[in-house]
């Protein structure tokens, strides 16, 4: 079994993403959230990623294209999120929490991701 990684297109640039549902939050790294909606926290944020405690100051949303399928999921800006098993900086973490409001599921074992129930529409409420 191994990890689980893709891809998120953002503004056309393919972003590398580890898909991690043992981390809350999502994460994106500066470069990759150039021209996004981007606000300054009113206190640094502590985040423990990657066995250690980072200051995060900012956050964005992060708006995409995950597989051809649309994604928007709030993200903590963090200077470095780590490396991939080949060495390539990972530029997009995406945690739990957003992985449960679009329905992607892991499939670790085949390290690749389940889409199947990814919503086609979002009904908040209906009579």
């Amino acid at each position: 079994m191994g990890r689980v990684f893709g891809t998120i297109q953002v503004d056309g640039k393919q972003c590398r993403t580890l898909f991690d549902s043992g981390a809350k939050n999502s994460y994106i790294v500066p470069g990759a959230a150039e021209g996004m909606a981007r606000t300054h926290l009113p206190e640094p944020r502590p985040t423990g990623l990657g066995g250690r405690v980072r200051q995060t100051e900012e956050a964005c949303l992060l708006v995409g294209k995950l597989e051809g399928k649309r994604i928007k999921v709030d993200a903590y800006v963090l200077d470095e999120i780590g490396r991939d098993d080949d060495g390539q900086p990972i530029e997009i973490l995406l945690g739990a929490l957003a992985m449960q409001k679009w329905n992607i599921r892991l499939i670790p074992q085949e390290e690749r991701l389940d889409l199947s129930r990814y919503p086609e529409e979002f009904i908040e409420f209906a009579e």
